[in-house]
């Protein structure tokens, strides 16, 4: 099993024929990805490694089924782009771009949920099933930091997914679903909506939290798993300890109000649910290794 994205989901690559985006639909697919088409405005007719370029994606929608969309466009275009998804019918989509106006994403939060469509991001490395479908910026041929396995992995940083990841993979261990939330300060979808999607997940035995300062993210999962008493081990990583105080870091997420969002604050309330928190990225195997023996 896996959740979201599997080898049969059927995918739809938006900004299919710009250069880093052409780049990943070839790792994408040699991934195992099933990309079905691409849209690019203008290029229609056109093919980017075997896949069908449209104009629009109606028009690719109306030549079979589109279960995702992968967003390779920037953040001015994220709100129309997704927009244009979701008219679709299109039920899952993934935004890439960093930096998505707040307001952008007001709106394109309401349209999701009246929709009943997921969005993951914006601001996010991806998602990936190890070992069958990648979307984003995932470098899955690289088996020291991704091998299929049973440990979920959900992360609000990009550049610390790969790191967790090979350490969770010299503990021993391997990724069963890994999904990137994103770094901006409103993403589609939170830690807590994909929890209970793992918690039902027969792969998955055991679930690492990438967490970093700012936001409320991680205290809203301590709150979640005192309250449902999730079966699953849980093991965290809060990046962020050695920021300096008053100090915006990073991501548009990264912001402390009126005291809340530290790295201490985000600490002690997972503790407090019973989850460990690692010190260091190179922490979470050991932690691991404790949870599942």
């Amino acid at each position: 099993m896996s959740i979201i994205l599997d080898g049969n989901t059927k995918i739809l690559v938006q900004g299919i024929t710009g250069k880093e985006s052409s780049f990943w639909t070839e790792k994408m697919l040699q991934s195992g990805t099933n990309i079905a088409a691409g849209v690019t405005p203008g290029k229609g007719g056109s093919e980017v490694h075997g896949v069908p370029v449209y104009d629009l994606v109606e028009e690719a929608v109306a030549e079979g089924p589109i279960d995702m969309a992968v967003l390779y466009v920037p953040a001015r275009f994220t709100r129309d782009a997704l927009f244009e998804v979701l008219a679709a019918g299109i039920k899952k989509a993934v935004a890439l771009a960093d930096g998505v106006p707040v307001y952008d994403m007001l709106e394109i939060k309401e349209l999701a949920k009246k929709n009943g469509a997921m969005i993951i991001g914006p601001n996010t490395p991806g998602m990936a099933t190890i070992g069958e479908a990648m979307v984003g910026f995932i470098p899955v041929w690289l088996s020291d930091v991704y091998r299929p396995g049973s440990v979920g992995l959900i992360t609000r940083s990009g550049t610390l997914t790969n790191e967790i990841s090979s350490h969770i993979i010299e503990a021993g261990y391997g990724i069963s679903t890994l999904v990137g939330c994103g770094g901006d300060s409103l993403p589609g979808t939170r830690f807590t909506d994909l929890m209970p999607l793992f918690a039902e997940d027969e792969q998955t035995e055991a679930l690492v939290i990438v967490g970093e300062i700012g936001g409320s993210m991680e205290e809203e999962v301590a709150e979640f798993v005192k309250g449902t008493g999730f079966a699953k081990p849980v093991v965290a990583y809060v990046a962020g300890r050695t920021a300096p105080k008053g100090k915006r870091m990073g991501h548009a997420g990264a912001i402390i109000s009126r005291g809340k969002g530290t790295v201490e604050g985000k600490r002690q309330a997972l503790e407090s649910a019973g989850i460990p928190v690692a010190a260091t990225p190179a922490e979470v195997g050991s932690l691991l290794h404790k949870r599942l023996g």
